[in-house]
């Protein structure tokens, strides 16, 4: 107000919050994200069901497909969302974990404001705290090569503990493993890389879990275009071609008179023929199985059968080129070069017929780059439930291959940390050394709700913990099976070191940048002049 006259800056309708009520409405908001999903940490954690506005339901206790489903709309809590995005675009696996230590940093952070110290001086202690986590991590890593399958598949069934697949963990941890060692490839550099896109899921509704089994090729989900042809071909001679075997139409427009019906026998011979070509160069190239990425004439389709070649019309992009990988064949892209240096092969090629699916097997590749998976499942719930259980161990395997580190889990590493974090603590001068300790006081999240999920009582859990690692007990863990204080590394329960790395990382960044807010100005949406992103959390409540 100047001189009694309103100056309005902002556009009516606009609305702000400012200094500590901004920070704490973010802080309360992220934490009601955590608390959503801090139920469903660890082998006893909960499922989640969720409904979207067109009844679709999803039910899993994988934290990071919880947060995508919900519809989130505060800022501050949608940092928490990335969280588990990134965490699961990185690693595959602890996004809960990572989620519920941002929203325990901000809780022990929310004191620290409390106690009148500075925002900017508790983001600076978390920093430091996460440099040295960083360290203390890699000093705590097991190192494991990618040969020792049993340990690998020890972190697969880790990851998968926790999910509704657990009673077969022991054959999905297995196929997981599988299907990362034939696509992991080893670099110049002696190091190795995983691309999980060479292996393709296919879910198919009926059967059993366990009836989930890795093949060593590729699945296309189309049949053979033709009812004559053969629908089992062994030592498969395979060709990949992106152009149609059809006849072209003209690129101009062209008009052709006929005047004689000798002239149109003669128009439609000279069609037959040039399709007749087409068919003899995949013959002549010695191809028994041709896979198109374009279309296959009807009458291109009757001299293929009749050549006793097995083919299948308009194949999808990326499966054309998995096929490549698995079979060792070239993508033809022009049909006049086919030759038979450019054909892969398989032992067997088959059309099967999966529930009310026709489908064709492209098995026993040798040394195949690209594998496939089958999934099957009673409910269409339980085979989604599968396909992200079974993402999450692909992910671990593949990250475990890659940077060649493990560490214990079920809590172990997390009690470490925070054991020698405060140790680093004491070593660090001025109030930052109260975010550090704040920081150490967060990682004890993690055994503390695996301990409440499963029903017993974390106090004394944490006491048991800290006491077993002043011992110098590196390794001792919760079994939350048993409600002891055991030996991870003997109980064999591992996941990756950038699992945990990444999870502290992405953890930090988020808390820190909720924290360094103190001023939230929401435009309105237009029309009702109220602004979309800001609800009231109240006091935390999560719908």
């Amino acid at each position: 107000m100047m001189g009694q006259t309103p100056i309005l800056i902002l556009k009516e309708g606009t609305k702000r919050e400012k200094g500590k009520g901004a920070q704490l409405n973010n802080i309360t908001a992220a934490r009601a994200i955590a608390d959503s999903v801090r139920s469903t940490l660890g082998p006893r954690g909960m499922d989640k069901m969720l409904v979207d506005s067109m009844g679709d339901v999803v039910i899993t206790n994988d934290g990071v497909t919880i947060l995508k489903e919900i519809d989130v709309e505060h800022p501050a809590a949608k940092m928490l969302v990335e969280v588990a995005k990134t965490q699961d675009d990185e690693c595959g696996d602890g996004t809960t974990t990572a989620v519920i230590l941002a929203g325990e940093l901000l809780k022990k952070a929310e004191a620290l404001i409390e106690r009148n110290v500075h925002p900017t001086v508790i983001s600076g202690g978390f920093r430091m705290a996460a440099q040295k986590s960083q360290e203390i991590l890699e000093e705590l890593a097991i190192k494991v090569s990618p040969d020792k399958k049993d340990v690998l598949r020890d972190i697969a069934r880790t990851a998968m503990i926790s999910k509704s697949v657990s009673s077969s963990r022991d054959l999905l941890s297995a196929v997981a493993v599988d299907a990362v060692s034939a696509v992991a490839e080893k670099k110049s550099d002696g190091t190795w890389t995983v691309d999980d896109d060479n292996i393709q899921v296919v879910k198919k509704q009926g059967g059993s879990m366990d009836d989930t089994q890795m093949i060593t090729g590729i699945i296309v989900d189309k049949e053979a275009v033709h009812a004559a042809m053969p629908k089992r071909v062994e030592k498969a001679k395979i060709a990949l071609v992106d152009s149609a075997l059809e006849v072209k139409k003209t690129e101009i427009d062209a008009k052709i008179e006929i005047t004689d019906p000798s002239q149109l026998h003669a128009f439609l011979d000279e069609e037959e023929n040039m399709l007749r070509k087409m068919v003899a160069i995949v013959k002549k190239s010695g191809a028994n199985v041709l896979f198109c990425q374009k279309g296959i004439d009807d009458l291109a389709q009757h001299y293929l059968s009749k050549e006793g070649v097995y083919a299948v019309r308009r194949v999808k992009k990326s499966d054309m080129e998995k096929l490549a990988k698995a079979t060792g064949s070239t993508l033809v892209t022009k049909l006049d070069d086919l030759r038979a240096g450019d054909l892969g092969t398989a032992r067997l090629v088959e059309e099967k017929k999966i529930a009310d699916d026709r489908m064709t097997f492209v098995t026993g590749c040798k040394n195949p780059k690209a594998v496939s998976i089958l999934i099957r499942g009673g409910t269409e719930h339980v085979i989604d439930e599968i396909d992200r259980s079974l993402n999450d161990a692909v992910s671990v395997v593949a990250v475990a291959v890659e940077d060649g580190k493990l560490v214990t889990g079920g809590g172990s590493t997390a009690i470490e940390l925070a054991q020698r974090m405060r140790d680093y603590a004491a070593s660090v001068g001025g109030r930052e050394q109260m975010a550090i300790d704040a920081f150490a006081s967060a990682l004890e999240v993690v055994p503390t709700a695996l301990a409440e999920n499963a029903g017993l009582d974390p106090i004394d859990v944490l006491i048991e913990l800290r006491k077993a690692h002043k011992s110098g007990k590196v390794h001792a863990g919760i079994n939350v099976l048993t409600g002891k204080v055991t030996d991870m590394k003997k109980g064999r329960v591992f996941e990756p070191l950038r699992v945990g790395k990444q999870g502290i990382s992405s953890a930090t960044d988020a808390a820190v940048m909720i924290l360094r807010i103190d001023d939230v100005i929401a435009s309105r949406s237009g029309a009702g002049g109220k602004s979309p992103q800001m609800p009231d959390m109240g006091d935390g409540g999560f719908d």
